[in-house]
């Protein structure tokens, strides 16, 4: 009877080791990631789409052209919600040469 409880207790001691050591590598692939993100944007390397917040790469091809400025969308959907945004305020983009 002792034999299986203490077998019972070693599997379980086990278990819980191997689980935490999952964990904390899954937490910090996580936190590498939001580093690696962070870098690449202080980096200029990654920009922020204005619309849904999402970064991509800064050399995207979806781009709205204001005055100096470029605004960098993730899709053409974020780019119309943006466009419509700025017309309901009742501001303008120039148009594109």
């Amino acid at each position: 009877m002792w034999k299986w409880l203490l077998l019972l207790a070693a599997i379980y001691v086990l278990y819980r080791l191997f689980a935490n050591d999952f964990l904390k590598k899954k937490k910090t692939d996580e936190k590498e990631k939001a580093e690696e993100m962070d870098r690449k944007a202080a980096t200029g390397e990654m920009v922020k789409d204005p619309e849904c917040g999402v970064y991509i790469c800064a050399d995207a091809g979806i781009t709205v052209r204001d005055g100096d400025k470029i605004h960098r969308f993730c899709s053409y959907d974020c780019r119309d919600k943006f466009l419509r945004r700025l017309k309901e305020g009742g501001r303008r983009l120039p148009p594109e040469i």
